[in-house]
C-alpha cells in the first residue's frame, strides 16, 4: 500500500492531532495522440486524486456496485502518466477519509460510467470540490464538455475508461443473517475467453494492481 509521505500526523502545540495531507490530481494520457493535441488545449485524459499516499479513480465495469478503485500514486495501469497538480490541503484523519471515500463509492457504480456525463474526471472534480471546495483544471475534462460530437469521433476502444482488474461479486452472510454483496478482484484467465465481449480491460497492460473500494450506503 502507499506511504504516508504526503501526510503529517504530528500533534500541534496544543496537543491536537495534525492530519494535514496534500490533495494532488494525477493526470494521465489515454492515448499517445495527446502528445500532439495537448499543445492546442485538447486531449483525452484520465485522472486520479491522491490523498494520504494513495490514488483514487473511477472506472467502468459491468456491475451495479462501486467502480471506485485505489492504486499507488502515478501508476494507474493502462494509462500514461502526464503530470501532478497540487490542489490544496485538508486536515482529515486517514480513517475518516476512508469512510468518506467508501460513501462516495456508492454514488459511482462501474455500470454507470459514461464518457461524457460521468467519467473519471467528473469523479476527481467531485472529490476535490467536496474536500477543498476547489475544481480540477478545466482542460482535464474538456472533452466531456464538448459533448456528444466528440464522443462520436472517438475510437470505440476509448469510449470508456476501464480498469485492469474486474470485480467479482459473491454473496456473503453478515452477522445478522442477511446476505450482502462483497467484492474481490481477479485477473482474467483463459476460461474467461468466451466472455471477452463482457470483459472491460484497460487499453494496455500495467504493472500496478488496482483494488476496488467497498462501498457503504449513505
Amino acid at each position: 500500500m502507499g506511504t504516508e509521505n504526503a501526510s503529517n500526523s504530528n500533534s500541534d502545540g496544543d496537543g491536537t492531532a495534525n492530519f494535514n495531507t496534500q490533495i494532488v490530481l494525477n493526470v494521465y494520457d489515454l492515448t499517445p495522440i495527446n502528445h500532439y493535441t495537448a499543445w492546442f488545449g485538447f486531449g483525452i485524459f484520465h485522472s486520479g486524486i491522491e490523498v494520504h499516499g494513495m490514488e483514487y479513480g473511477f472506472g467502468a465495469h459491468d456491475f451495479p456496485v462501486s467502480g471506485v478503485f485505489e492504486v499507488e500514486p502515478k501508476t494507474c495501469p493502462g494509462f500514461i502518466f502526464r503530470c501532478s497538480i497540487p490542489l490544496g490541503q485538508i486536515n482529515m484523519p486517514p480513517l475518516e477519509f476512508r469512510t468518506f471515500i467508501e460513501r462516495v463509492a456508492s454514488e459511482y457504480h462501474g455500470d454507470t460510467y459514461h464518457l461524457i456525463s460521468k467519467n473519471c474526471n467528473h469523479f476527481t472534480d467531485d472529490i476535490a470540490s467536496r474536500l477543498i471546495g476547489k475544481r480540477i483544471p478545466g482542460w482535464v475534462n474538456r472533452l466531456a464538455r464538448l459533448g456528444n460530437l466528440c464522443s462520436c469521433l472517438l475510437p470505440e476502444s476509448l469510449q470508456v475508461t476501464t480498469v485492469k482488474q474486474l470485480p467479482e461479486y459473491h454473496a456473503c452472510t453478515e452477522e445478522d443473517g442477511t446476505e450482502s454483496l462483497s467484492t474481490a478482484t481477479h485477473e482474467p484467465t483463459e476460461s474467461d475467453d468466451a466472455d471477452q465481449d463482457k470483459l472491460l480491460l484497460s487499453p494496455s497492460a500495467g504493472n500496478s494492481d488496482v483494488a476496488f473500494i467497498k462501498e457503504v450506503q449513505r
